[in-house]
């Protein structure tokens, strides 16, 4: 009799499946079909087993995902959670456009975060809250925290209710911590910052559904960059949501928004509506891709 669960967990070719009724916890193995055709299961997909006679399980197939992201390799996400650090280590805001132009591509919603506010001087201050404000003003939801145990963990929990959110953003910002914040049974393991690397070292060895809240919650590896081997030139326009309102008043249609004449929004650039650092992070990703070498 085929039962059908979700993958909560994946290492080393098994898969720990809960099941939808019962929510057992079913130890996996994928078919063999899956490797001929090419298919990797990811934690997030909901897939249809057979229980072995030992209890165990054996994946016969998987439904169709909403999206599925490659880094981290997670399926049918509902919403990104994008941990920034305001200090220790510095707020990347070339980090963040990147990262969130790959989860726009993915049609993800994405909730910036950003913890260590307490860490920030005054002049900090006042160059940094500018910048979230920004954020905030296009239409993005933005977290400021200090502590994670005093402020903004109801606003989380509420955010991961019912939906299956990836965190992710750079190593030692404090994904992990937030995490064991919430619920202190996780117990995530977490590692000091690297003073002397000015990031954080990587505590997170594989990819895991957490719940947490009524939600699935992932707690990604660390990673320092973002491939957007998928996104071409025309969409990654569609990526930057403020240049989205604006672009139909461009002159030409297709508008790159690079030397073209009439550009609605290189003039919301020069109008100081559309923030200098937003727009320079988009031609250095659009300028990445149209020099990228074609696979084979």
């Amino acid at each position: 009799m085929r039962k059908t669960g979700i993958i909560l967990k994946s290492l080393a070719g098994f898969y720990e499946v809960e099941d939808r009724l019962t929510r057992e916890m079913i130890t996996c193995r994928g078919r063999g079909l899956f490797r001929k055709d090419g298919f990797i299961l990811l934690v997030g997909d909901h897939v249809s087993y057979e229980l072995n006679e030992d209890g165990s399980g054996y994946i016969i197939s998987a439904s169709e995902r909403t999206n599925q992201l490659v880094r981290p390799p997670i399926a049918n996400v509902g919403k990104a959670l994008v941990v920034f650090s305001a200090k220790e280590p510095d707020f990347n805001i070339k980090f963040l456009d990147r990262l969130l132009a790959a989860i726009e591509y993915e049609e993800i919603e994405p909730i910036i975060l950003i913890s260590k506010i307490d860490l920030l001087t005054e002049s900090e201050k006042e160059r940094l809250v500018p910048i979230f404000e920004y954020y905030r003003k296009i239409g993005y939801h933005v977290i400021e925290t200090s502590s994670y145990e005093q402020v903004g963990l109801e606003e989380i929990k509420e955010l991961v209710d019912e939906e299956i959110v990836v965190i992710c953003g750079q190593s030692g910002v404090g994904k992990s911590s937030m995490l064991n914040a919430i619920d202190q049974e996780l117990n995530i393991e977490v590692n000091e910052i690297s003073k002397a690397l000015g990031r954080g070292k990587h505590t997170t060895r594989h990819v895991e559904l957490h719940k947490l809240a009524g939600g699935l919650v992932a707690d990604t590896p660390g990673f320092s960059k973002l491939d957007l081997d998928e996104i071409d030139a025309e969409v990654l326009r569609e990526c930057f949501i403020e240049f989205v309102e604006i672009q139909d008043d461009c002159k030409f249609r297709g508008c790159l928004h690079m030397n073209e004449p009439n550009c609605a929004v290189k003039s919301g650039v020069e109008a100081g509506d559309i923030k200098t650092s937003r727009y320079e992070n988009y031609l250095q990703l659009l300028g990445e891709i149209q020099g990228r070498k074609v696979k084979y």
